[in-house]
C-alpha cells in the first residue's frame, strides 16, 4: 500500500525536469581536524569536479539513543558549523558548488539504517534533536549560499517508521532554505522512500552489488547495473524526480563490486584495476543519461598527496588509476 500511495502521490506531481543540463561531477569532501586552505582545494579543480559534499556530523552512542550530540568544541574543525562555512567558503570562492550533508555516527559504527526507538517518548525525543541538529545545517547552508542540502542519510528505520516527521521536517526546511533538496537513501532503501515527491533529487547511495568477480570487467560490471538501472530508472519516471547519487565509490581491492558497502577494515589485497573498471563502469552506464543528475565520488581527503597511492585499499580514488577516469568523465561532462 506505501508504494502504490508514493506511486499516486508522484504522479500527482510531475514536473517537466526535461534533460539535465549539467551533471554533478562531484567528490565527498572529507572533514579534517583543520581548517582548509587553497591548496586542499587546487586537486579538486583539477579533477574537474563542480560540486563537493561538505558533512558535519553528529554522534549517537547506540541505535537506540535518541539524542544527537553535534556542533561541539570535542569534535574535528570539519565536522562543527564553523568548519564547514569555512569549507563552502573557499569551495565556492574556487567555483565549485557545494552540497550540505549532515551526517550522523553511531558509536562503534553501528549502521544508521538501523537506528530505531523503543518508546514513543523517544521517539519524540529522537524527532526533537533530529530538528535541532538538521535545522543548525539548514541555515547554515542558506547562509553560506550552498546549492544543495540533504536532509538525511541512510536513516531507514527512522524514515519508515516516522514518515509524517519527515514531512513536517521538509516543510520546515523549506521556509528557510532556498536551494534544492534531497535524501541520502541507501542502495537498499530507495525504492521505499515515502517523500520523493518533496524533495527535488532521488538521492541514492549508490553501493549496488553487481559482481563476485576477483576483478570484473567493465563489461561484466556494466552487465551487473543493468537491472539496477532499469528500477532506478522506473523511479525516475514515475516521480519525474531527477536521480543522484549522492555516494558512488569502491575501494580498491579484491571482490570489490561484490559488497561495496563494506567500510570494515579487512585488508583484501590491492587492487587498484578493479577500482578503476567498477568508477569507468558507473560512469558509463549513468553520466550519458538526461534523467541523471551525477554523484559525489566517497571520498576525497584534503591532503591529497598523502591520500590514497598505491598500497592503499580504501575507497578514495586519489593517486590511483580512478583518478584518472573520474577526471576523464568530469572533464567530458
Amino acid at each position: 500500500m506505501r508504494g502504490l500511495v508514493l506511486v499516486i502521490s508522484c504522479i500527482a506531481q510531475l514536473s517537466c525536469y526535461g534533460q539535465v543540463k549539467e551533471k554533478i561531477n562531484g567528490v565527498s569532501f572529507v572533514a579534517s581536524r583543520d581548517k582548509i586552505a587553497q591548496e586542499h582545494v587546487v586537486e579538486v579543480v583539477e579533477l574537474q569536479a563542480n560540486h563537493a559534499a561538505v558533512m558535519p556530523f553528529g554522534f549517537i552512542k547506540d541505535v537506540n539513543s535518541p539524542e544527537i550530540i553535534f556542533n561541539t568544541d570535542r569534535q574535528w574543525f570539519g565536522e562543527t558549523k564553523k568548519g564547514a562555512m569555512q569549507y563552502i567558503e573557499l569551495l565556492h570562492e574556487n567555483g565549485i558548488k557545494t552540497m550540505v550533508k549532515p551526517q550522523i555516527w553511531i558509536w562503534k559504527g553501528e549502521f544508521t539504517g538501523t537506528l530505531t526507538m523503543a518508546s514513543e517518548a523517544d521517539w519524540k525525543t529522537l524527532e526533537n534533536s533530529y530538528d535541532d541538529f538538521i535545522m543548525t545545517y539548514a541555515e547554515m547552508a542558506q547562509e553560506s549560499g550552498s546549492e544543495l542540502f540533504c536532509i538525511g542519510t541512510e536513516l531507514e528505520e527512522f524514515v519508515l517508521m516516522r514518515p509524517e516527521y519527515w514531512q513536517r521536517l521538509i516543510t520546515k526546511i523549506r521556509k528557510i532554505y532556498t536551494g534544492k533538496l534531497t535524501y541520502a537513501a541507501n542502495w537498499d532503501e530507495y525504492s521505499r522512500v515515502p517523500f520523493w515527491q518533496y524533495l527535488d533529487y532521488i538521492g541514492i547511495d549508490a553501493y549496488f552489488p553487481l559482481s563476485e568477480e576477483k576483478t570484473p570487467s567493465v563489461a561484466q560490471l556494466k552487465a551487473g547495473w543493468q537491472k539496477h538501472k532499469e528500477n532506478i530508472k522506473s523511479l525516475n519516471g514515475t516521480c519525474s524526480k531527477p536521480v543522484l547519487f549522492t555516494e558512488f565509490g569502491y575501494r580498491s581491492m579484491d571482490q570489490n563490486a561484490w559488497k561495496p558497502w563494506l567500510v570494515d577494515r579487512h585488508e583484501e589485497p590491492v587492487n587498484l584495476t578493479a577500482q578503476a573498471n567498477a568508477t569507468q563502469a558507473i560512469l558509463e552506464v549513468f553520466w550519458p543519461e538526461n534523467w541523471f543528475a551525477g554523484g559525489y565520488v566517497w571520498k576525497w581527503f584534503i591532503d591529497h598527496k598523502q591520500s590514497g597511492g598505491e598500497k592503499d585499499n580504501r575507497f578514495t580514488p586519489q593517486n590511483k588509476p580512478a583518478e584518472g577516469v573520474l577526471r576523464q568523465f568530469y572533464t567530458a561532462y
